[in-house]
């Protein structure tokens, strides 16, 4: 069987779709890629939240319902907890470190950051949580791939840091510019943040089935699962700025599920941990809807209404 894997054509999503690709040929598969523009990377002078929540994946999925593509590669945290109707998430591939990194031009800890440090990240997420962590820090924005940003901080002496998510820079060979990897007590990541998803479509049984018993990592997914719930009934259809990690114990029956949701400019914030049997992935975002619910009743509701308001 020939399977076409539509990806985005930055050098991290070629990586990506290369990786998925040896684990189906090792499964007997052949592949071919096919390298589509997403509309997040035609337009890297927008904020992302302009874009919409697809901005990284809808061109991948129309491929896919046009029958140019078998498979879509994505890195799971672009993926819309909603997905494009005939589409479906096939398989997640075995996650990679799920924290943030900070790097600067020089081996960087968090302890080393001076008095209004200038740090540059397109995220929402990261904004709040790094100004919950020091409210002295200056955040400016930077679009672009994992190179382009790794050259604006090189070339932009008022910035003192970047953040990326530790993953993609170990992917590409970046891992020696990464100064900390931040804790999660810091920065809890983005729901899926190292993981990769596999989408096809829902009427190619096929190929599905193949993609997973060749790519699906069975512990990743439910963990995955907890947090993508959590971070659907927390987004209410805005943009709150929203973390979430699970992490197994044990023998991986149970997870323990972190989720944060904080106002924009980090000066407000729900926090909450549950652990709770995780031995499917319907247990799993049983889990992770019920810690959204409770950081909704602690005050997480207010902020996301607050973030309503103001993309709205």
């Amino acid at each position: 069987m020939r399977i076409r894997i539509a990806t985005r054509r930055s050098a991290l999503a070629l990586w990506q779709a290369r990786h998925v690709a040896r684990l189906l040929e090792a499964a007997g598969a052949e592949w071919t890629l096919v390298e589509i523009a997403a509309r997040g990377d035609l337009h890297p002078e927008q904020p992302l939240g302009m874009l919409g929540r697809a901005a990284f994946t809808r061109e991948l999925d129309l491929a896919l319902l046009r029958r140019e593509a078998d498979l879509a590669v994505h890195s799971l945290k672009d993926l819309p907890t909603t997905m494009t109707d005939g589409v479906v998430l096939a398989a997640v591939t075995e996650r990679e470190d799920p924290r943030d990194a900070l790097v600067g031009r020089r081996p960087l800890g968090w302890r080393d950051l001076p008095a209004g440090a200038r740090i540059a990240t397109s995220s929402v997420r990261r904004r709040a949580q790094l100004l919950r962590a020091r409210p002295d820090l200056v955040i400016d924005a930077i679009r672009g791939n994992v190179d382009t940003r790794l050259a604006k901080l090189d070339r932009t002496p008022d910035w003192t840091a970047i953040v990326l998510a530790a993953a993609g820079l170990t992917r590409l060979g970046h891992g020696s510019r990464i100064g900390e990897r931040l804790p999660i007590d810091i920065m809890v990541p983005a729901p899926g943040q190292g993981a990769l998803a596999v989408a096809a479509r829902g009427d190619d049984d096929g190929v599905r089935n193949l993609a997973r018993r060749a790519c699906h990592h069975d512990l990743t997914a439910r963990c995955v699962a907890a947090e993508r719930a959590l971070l659907e009934r927390l987004e209410g259809g805005c943009e709150a700025p929203v973390g979430g990690y699970a992490a197994p114990l044990g023998d991986g029956r149970e997870i323990r599920l972190r989720g944060r949701v904080l106002s924009t400019d980090g000066s407000r914030c729900c926090d909450g941990e549950l652990v709770g049997d995780a031995q499917s992935e319907t247990g799993a975002e049983a889990l992770g809807a019920a810690l959204a619910e409770r950081l909704l009743a602690e005050g997480g509701a207010d902020l996301v209404a607050a973030a309503r308001d103001q993309s709205g």
